[in-house]
């Protein structure tokens, strides 16, 4: 069956391979395509992040629609036992807090019932929306990761080191 999570505003399950034309017309969109590329095939991209065996890959939904994807990751080395999250939205429902939501309930499940005692995050320094959105769940800027991805121009650009201490979490 899958995982299946609730937020206050989402519902975050495990996604399918019936949710990969959502979730690539999402990637289409400029916004999110400029910070999530994935080749000339976004469709195949996203079935590559599906079949990807370190990473779960869960569709957010808002009143049975998905608008959106959040996936986690683990180091489970016992001296650097940590969880990493990553997230995507459809621009059509930006700014009115499912982003918030998602990351939350993302992060208490890890914390509850993975018992991951510290998670991170990693958007681009100048993604100030997603930074803003971390931080109200929790995640404090820890430093800047200097030309740490390429951007959809060639050049390489800055990201911002996130974490959050189980304790912290809101």
């Amino acid at each position: 069956m899958g995982t299946i999570l609730h937020g206050t505003l989402v519902t975050l399950r495990t996604a399918g391979t019936d949710d990969i034309p959502a979730l690539a017309a999402i990637r289409g969109t400029p916004e999110v395509f400029a910070r999530w590329r994935g080749g000339d095939n976004l469709a195949d991209a996203v079935a590559s992040d599906l079949e990807e065996p370190d990473t779960e890959t869960l569709a957010v939904e808002v009143g049975g629609k998905i608008v959106g994807a959040i996936q986690w990751y683990a180091n489970n080395d016992d001296e650097y036992r940590h969880a990493g999250i990553d997230i995507y939205l459809d621009p059509e429902v930006h700014g009115v807090g499912l982003g918030t939501d998602a990351v939350r309930t993302l992060a208490r499940h890890l914390v509850d019932h993975h018992h991951y005692h510290r998670l991170i995050i990693d958007p681009a320094a100048d993604n100030t929306a997603a930074i803003r959105c971390y931080a109200k769940v929790g995640f404090r800027s820890v430093g800047t990761m200097r030309q740490y991805e390429r951007g959809p121009d060639g050049t390489w650009h800055d990201n911002l080191l996130m974490d959050l201490l189980a304790d912290e979490l809101r």
